[in-house]
């Protein structure tokens, strides 16, 4: 998966509420219909540039199954990131959509 459509779908993810990285990578297989499978060896970097680059904020808590995690939330800056890059994002795809469309 391109990086910057994961970063789309783990913003729009935490905005809906805060998770743990294993939660993130469920709920994104979860609410795309296994569509999009996101392995931790792709989501791990991608919440760790997206917290570096302020878009993110982590912190420790005490899972549902009482274990130590590491739960992110996203930022007022993440905020507006979603919203520039989902414009973005519908943008393209309705472009994609109309050339495949032509006849």
């Amino acid at each position: 998966m391109a990086t910057e459509k994961l970063d789309l779908l783990i913003l729009k993810t935490l905005d809906l509420a805060p998770l743990h990285g294993y939660g993130i990578g469920q709920r994104i297989e979860q609410v795309s219909g296994g569509v999009f499978r996101v392995t931790l060896g792709s989501l791990y970097p991608a919440l760790q540039r997206l917290e570096r680059a302020g878009f993110i904020e982590a912190e420790w808590r005490t899972s549902d199954n009482n274990r130590r995690a590491r739960y992110y939330q996203i930022t007022r800056t993440g905020r507006r990131r979603l919203a520039v890059e989902q414009k973005d994002w519908e943008r393209v795809s309705s472009a994609v959509a109309r050339v495949l469309k032509a006849t």
